[in-house]
């Protein structure tokens, strides 16, 4: 069994990056029409939320808050995009 080493919260709120397209992609998929700065803000809540739960699944990161899952690629910190919950 591969044991998956998860790295400190401080790691994803130091290295997370965005490209220009990820931010229409939140507000799309979250159906909002946050800021760039919002989102910024809003990935850092999540990130430093002691709450969120961490995992990793091939190639991405997902941190999973109470409302959001933010995925993030495991090789640049990359927000790819972010999820609503799922309630269950």
């Amino acid at each position: 069994m591969e044991i998956i080493m998860i790295p400190d919260r401080m790691v994803f709120s130091q290295k997370v990056c965005y490209t220009p397209l990820v931010f229409e992609r939140v507000n799309k998929k979250l159906k909002t029409d946050f800021s760039i700065a919002e989102i910024k803000s809003i990935v850092q809540n999540i990130i430093n939320d002691s709450t969120t739960k961490i995992t990793k699944t091939g190639k991405n990161y997902y941190l999973l808050n109470k409302q959001v899952e933010l995925v993030i690629n495991s090789y640049n910190y990359r927000l790819i995009t972010a999820n609503k919950k799922k309630i269950s």
